[in-house]
């Protein structure tokens, strides 16, 4: 799996949401409306991934299966993200 392009779009902050992530896989699969969110302890950021609330349910639309994705898109979204903020 490779990520070939990613998309931010900031927000003005509201409760640690600080931006949307969008982002394509293989130039195959674009996978968007992923919240980032500034950590509690201001150590840097962390992704939530969309759900859909379904009477008292909330079901995942989707999110990474394992740890190495999860990685994965972590770092290569924080790291565009350094880029954006410190500009």
């Amino acid at each position: 799996m490779k990520i070939t392009e990613i998309q931010i779009t900031p927000i003005k902050p509201k409760d640690g949401l600080v931006g949307f992530v969008g982002i394509v896989l293989d130039n195959s699969l674009y996978l968007g409306f992923i919240g980032v969110y500034t950590r509690l302890d201001g150590s840097g950021y962390r992704l939530t991934y969309p759900t859909k609330k379904i009477g008292d349910n909330s079901i995942n639309i989707y999110h990474p299966i394992n740890k190495e994705t999860s990685k994965a898109i972590e770092q290569s979204v924080f790291k565009k993200l350094k880029e954006i903020f410190n500009n």
